[in-house]
């Protein structure tokens, strides 16, 4: 049942069953039992689709390390879904349930760059969790993590999204990108928690727990547009494309002339790469880049989720401001290569 339902049951004036206001004494054990409820009841629903998950990664030098963490049955026919980092090179491994089943699992696909990964199980599994939308968090809002810690199965902890919008770089080979609306939270993880659920109070996941960000902060990929578009890819063909463009920048402020509202800044091109798309196109070192593809671009992130698989050999409107003009060009993207 959803947190605000109960919270609505504490606005009587007075205690039940008394004709006094409800003192301090009264709201504040109510208030904690109405929390137990919340969290029990979103670990009941969770705890069943989280799974154990064991792996023998491939090193670079040929060599396999174990590894574990946590995965989220989100289809119907057995797909799970955890992080990246959690897999590694594997290309199988083993998740146990709640329930004591343990069934094999391949994997269907693995993007390091957002750090999430789609395995498929080879057995049953339970009913799928309900994905939610990151966006409408709210700083200051309940969730609840769910995964397996340390080792301990069906561990679950509660606390609030402490801020939104963080950032967290990853690596493939050489290339690098950054996850942009990262959640940011004070329930506890723990090494394990990798992959694991982190979910609303009314039991939608919202994100992935992915990392330990110092004491009392942990990290989760967020369940939004962008993620579920990676999502689909590595169901459909195991891999994600990007866009290339061929250039490098660093936010910067608009002239005050195409300032509006809280559009304030644009991206300054600081590096072009020669031969790249975006030199061919005639973008310049300088160029304040301010839009692509009609969409606003106020920072190197904003236009990382325009370069998805979509954009490739696509014309590509850019509009840039160079000595105080206005200049379209036309890019056309090409396939980011990066190493496995």
């Amino acid at each position: 049942m959803p947190f605000a339902h109960y919270v609505s049951d504490l606005d009587s004036s007075e205690s039940p069953g008394s004709g006094e206001p409800a003192g301090e004494d009264v709201v504040g054990p109510r208030a904690l039992d109405v929390y137990s409820q919340v969290v029990t009841a979103v670990a009941a629903e969770l705890t069943p689709r989280v799974a154990a998950v064991q792996v023998n990664r491939r090193r670079p030098d040929g060599q396999f390390s174990a590894g574990a963490g946590s995965a989220v049955v989100f289809t119907e026919d057995g797909f799970m879904l955890t992080n990246a980092h959690v897999v590694g090179r594997a290309d199988a491994g083993k998740a146990a349930f709640a329930d004591g089943t343990v069934t094999p699992f391949h994997v269907a696909g693995v993007d390091p760059l957002s750090d999430l990964a789609v395995l498929r199980a080879d057995g049953p599994t339970p009913e799928p969790a309900r994905l939610g939308e990151a966006s409408g968090l709210r700083v200051g809002q309940l969730v609840v993590a769910v995964g397996n810690p340390l080792g301990l199965a069906g561990s679950v902890t509660a606390g609030v999204v402490s801020a939104l919008g963080r950032s967290l770089p990853t690596q493939s080979g050489r290339t690098a990108r950054v996850i942009d609306d990262v959640i940011q939270t004070d329930a506890a993880l723990n090494p394990g928690n990798s992959g694991g659920a982190l979910a609303t109070s009314t039991g939608e996941v919202v994100g992935i727990n992915t990392a330990v960000a110092g004491i009392g902060l942990g990290l989760a990929i967020p369940i939004n547009s962008t993620s579920r578009q990676i999502i689909s890819a590595l169901l459909n063909t195991g891999r994600v494309q990007r866009a290339y463009l061929g250039l490098a920048g660093m936010p910067a402020p608009l002239p005050p002339r195409l300032a509006e509202g809280d559009r304030r800044q644009g991206l300054r091109i600081v590096e072009v790469v020669p031969g790249s798309p975006a030199d061919r196109a005639g973008v310049r070192s300088g160029d304040l880049l301010i839009s692509a593809a009609g969409e606003p671009v106020t920072s190197a992130q904003g236009l990382q989720r325009l370069m998805l698989g979509a954009a490739i050999d696509r014309p590509l409107t850019l509009t840039v401001v160079r000595a105080d003009a206005l200049v379209d060009v036309i890019a056309m993207p090409t396939e980011l290569e990066h190493a496995d």
